[in-house]
């Protein structure tokens, strides 16, 4: 079956402007991204009215964190011809979600994902390499977009996300690179405020430095867990496993860094308990088949190694590559994307629904190899 690309929207300007941008050159994207959640909410006893309320308590925690991101995402809502809420749902689902469960409903939305980098140490040609496998619902194969972001404060941004979103995984013109993992914990959704997950990886991708982007994970509050590998052409990265209350970080092996969706920080294995294993416990063989395709090409690594580990379909439905395939709660999830990143040199390719198709876009943004010198140094 063949799908469409993911379109590359650019946008520029103030934050204002270029929200706007975005909700005018997706907005059916983001319509059906919106539906899509909605519709799933209202299965299940969560209503409109109330996604609003969420929606609104929401806005003083954004505007805290970056007013700025506020004002794009009421540009958003402008283009597209939809509702602010709308778009705070695009953004904060799994917070919006959280909140709402505990009124109203058992319904959950975890993410999977399989994610893994190669320092240039392990790489052929001595260049960064990162990339990921994202699982989620199977129709977000059709509302990703990739967004092309000019900026006059910072990096420009080239990142993967879903239409009406700020960000989720890519890179940036300094050389950062970023992909993130849900994982769960007995912490989750305990603590009073914190900060949806989006924003702060759009806050990591714009990093001039590396220890900027560490600075933003480690000191942001957050409502639930979550994983992001977040590296720097120059030649150092890291995982990050976060706790609602407390990161625990995890150093690649001889250049080569894996991981699904389990907890594997030993700190993090002794601290809290691994709530998420049940929801999906293919992560446990997910980690290990793209972990030992990669190993033993340690120092030999390309973007096409990455590639085919990530095509890995052992355990079929329940594998690296995920075709499509009913979940417990009613809905169809997949592999919706695989993206495939050289940081240093401003290379994305994205793959919608891999297990049914082979065809990737490459998208660019040019490095700014200056700031990329000077962040290493």
């Amino acid at each position: 079956m063949a799908y469409a690309p993911f379109p590359l929207v650019e946008l520029s300007g103030s934050p204002r402007e270029r929200g706007r941008q975005h909700g005018h050159a997706a907005p059916d994207r983001i319509k059906c991204g919106i539906e899509m959640y909605s519709e799933s909410l209202v299965r299940n006893g969560v209503d409109w009215k109330h996604l609003e309320q969420r929606a609104n308590a929401l806005v003083p925690v954004v505007e805290k964190f970056d007013p700025t991101y506020v004002d794009e995402m009421r540009g958003i809502a402008e283009g597209a011809g939809v509702s602010f809420a709308g778009v705070m749902l695009m953004n904060a689902r799994t917070e919006m979600v959280a909140a709402a469960r505990k009124q109203h409903t058992h319904q959950h939305f975890p993410d999977g994902c399989t994610a893994a980098f190669a320092l240039p140490e392990a790489s052929a040609d001595g260049v960064l390499l990162h990339g990921q496998n994202w699982d989620w619902r199977a129709e977000c194969a059709e509302t990703g977009v990739v967004l092309r972001i000019r900026r006059d404060d910072g990096p420009d941004i080239l990142t993967f996300t879903e239409a009406g979103g700020l960000a989720r995984s890519g890179l940036n013109s300094a050389g950062i690179g970023l992909t993130a993992n849900a994982l769960e914990c007995d912490r989750d959704y305990q603590r009073g405020a914190g900060v949806p997950l989006p924003f702060i990886r759009r806050k990591v991708l714009e990093s001039s430095h590396l220890a900027e982007a560490i600075r933003t994970i480690f000191s942001t509050p957050k409502l639930g867990s979550n994983h992001m590998a977040v590296s720097h052409c120059g030649g150092e990265a890291f995982g990050f496993e976060c706790a609602p209350d407390e990161t625990f970080w995890v150093a690649p092996e001889r250049g080569i860094y894996v991981h699904a969706n389990h907890w594997i920080a030993d700190a993090a294995r002794a601290r809290v308990k691994d709530t998420g294993i049940q929801e999906t416990p293919c992560s446990l063989y997910r980690d290990m088949r793209v972990r030992e395709h990669l190993t033993p090409k340690q120092g030999h690594l390309t973007l096409e190694d990455l590639r085919q580990a990530f095509f890995d379909d052992y355990g079929s439905p329940y594998s690296v590559c995920r075709p499509p395939r009913p979940n417990n709660r009613g809905n169809t999830v997949a592999t919706s994307a695989m993206i495939l990143m050289r940081p240093g040199e401003g290379h994305l390719e994205a793959c919608p629904m891999p297990a049914l198709n082979r065809q990737f876009t490459t998208y660019t943004l040019t490095p700014d190899k200056m700031a990329q010198k000077q962040a290493a140094e």
